[in-house]
């Protein structure tokens, strides 16, 4: 059913849901347009509403091939509304949960489109704050690229700033999605250009090897793997992307390259990528150290022994009301900030080591089979041990007692009358 949105616009269908809000495919002026529709809480919000029209010019006037541009912004009444270009494809977060992992000759030229268009931003004093799968659309109607892959464009520019305000969030709280935030983000300080560079080096990890470095379980037990934990490598890539990866992905900020170096590096690596296969690694299982693993009801099986994905993140809407299932797009969170007590001592039995492909999962069924064969072996071996060494003590006792002479007739003479 069409809606009006504004005086120029008509919403015609639903593209896609998140926490803050609606995508629709629209229809303006100017022919098909994207019309991200705000929650009419956030609507009613005039302080939310106010921070919407001062950041205006700023969204207005990113253009960038790499970026999803902003058309306008519309108030009218219990509507808030961002208009945008339409872009024909799929975001890469549905690429990835098709394909679980890409090649990383696509994964490298998809991540450096976005860090052109995050140069872009950076150079307009324009921050994202909430790079993530999600929010990388494909354009599957232009020209492919390396590794066949499609044209990547950011979107959502400014979204997490708006609803960023500070009685929705105070400094104890914190906006953006768990697995993607940069380390000074969960210590409290304010978001510089740097933490999109951390976010997307996240997101070229995930994309090679199909899960986030720190990812996994509980937000606060990702907020503390952020902070505390080293990422760990990944067999089967070049060196030289690997320590660019690193970089990224130190916690200092000051260590990490700007978006237009890190757009640049990922280029010039592109042709050690070409042809390479996707990598062959398994997910670790943060979740067995964090929380129990759901299980299928009736089934009395992990979900992972069934087949299915795992449950891995524990997004917490900002929103309140806002339902589990709307919470795959558009997701941010708002989360108290980690004491440092709990910072420095939350990270034991949470690290993440990649399993070799087909290794059993920590805590599957299938682990505890093969732990329970491997014990009982080891108790049959023990006991064969045992046995073999008793048998071994009492063969070399009698031995000794066979070819020894009593003790009352050695060397004895009999007594004089």
């Amino acid at each position: 059913m069409a809606r009006k949105i504004g005086s120029r616009y008509t919403a015609h269908q639903i593209l896609g849901r998140g926490s803050a809000g609606t995508v629709w495919l629209g229809e303006g002026p100017e022919g098909p347009i994207a019309i991200k529709l705000l929650r009419e809480d956030l609507a009613s919000d005039q302080e939310l509403v106010g921070r919407f029209v001062r950041e205006r010019t700023a969204l207005l006037g990113l253009e960038h091939p790499n970026v999803v541009s902003v058309r306008d912004l519309v108030v009218d009444g219990n509507d808030l509304a961002l208009v945008m270009d339409l872009v024909r494809g799929t975001d890469l977060r549905t690429r990835l949960d098709r394909d679980r992992r890409l090649a990383p000759e696509a994964a490298v030229a998809i991540v450096a489109d976005v860090a052109d268009g995050l140069a872009a931003a950076h150079a307009a004093g324009v921050v994202h704050r909430d790079v993530k799968p999600e929010n990388v659309l494909l354009d599957m109607q232009g020209p492919l690229g390396p590794g066949s892959s499609h044209r990547a464009l950011l979107t959502d520019f400014g979204v997490a700033k708006l609803i960023d305000s500070p009685r929705r969030t105070r400094a104890t709280k914190i906006i953006g999605t768990p697995d993607y935030l940069a380390p000074e983000i969960v210590e409290g300080l304010p978001p510089r250009a740097s933490v999109d560079i951390y976010a997307l080096a996240t997101v070229l990890y995930e994309l090679l090897a199909g899960f986030t470095p720190f990812g996994g379980g509980h937000p606060g037990a990702v907020l503390r793997r952020h902070v505390t934990e080293t990422v760990v490598p990944l067999p089967g890539i070049p060196d030289e992307l690997w320590q660019l990866l690193v970089q990224c992905l130190a916690k200092a900020p000051a260590s990490r390259l700007r978006a237009s170096e890190l757009g640049a590096r990922l280029r010039e690596l592109l042709p050690l990528v070409a042809g390479m296969p996707p990598l062959d690694v398994d997910e670790p299982d943060a979740e067995t150290a964090d929380e129990p693993e759901e299980e299928a009801v009736g089934t009395g099986a992990p979900a992972a022994e069934r087949g299915g994905r795992a449950r891995r993140r524990g997004a917490v809407p900002l929103v309140p009301g806002a339902k589990p299932a709307d919470s795959n797009r558009d997701t941010h969170t708002s989360m108290r900030v980690p004491g440092p007590d709990e910072l420095a001592g939350g990270a034991r039995g949470t690290a993440r080591v990649p399993r070799a492909a087909g290794a059993p999962r920590p805590g599957s069924a299938r682990h505890r089979a093969v732990t329970r064969r491997r014990r009982v072996t080891l108790g049959v071996a023990a006991v064969v041990l045992g046995v073999a060494v008793g048998v071994g003590v009492w063969l070399a006792t009698s031995g000794d007692d066979a070819g020894a002479t009593p003790p009352d007739t050695q060397n004895s003479a009999p007594a004089s009358p």
